[in-house]
């Protein structure tokens, strides 16, 4: 299952290290982050709770970037 959040940060570097953060959160198969559009595209891994996974992924976001948002 795929899914597209709304973001709000604040350069291209942090959306880079936003998109690595959420890449390694456990039931994450893969993510993009476009600083352009502000979005970030998540594909979930089979059986995956999107809701509790995208809680881990803003968490492990914000440990890179303590001021971004990804609105769930």
């Amino acid at each position: 299952m795929k899914k597209t959040y709304k973001i709000d940060v604040d350069c291209a570097n942090c959306a880079n290290k936003m998109e690595e953060a959420a890449k390694k959160t456990s039931g994450v198969k893969d993510a993009v982050v476009n600083f352009m559009t502000l979005k970030m595209a998540v594909e979930f891994e089979d059986g995956a709770d999107p809701k509790a996974v995208m809680q881990n992924v803003l968490a492990n976001c914000k440990k890179v970037e303590d001021d971004c948002e990804i609105y769930l």
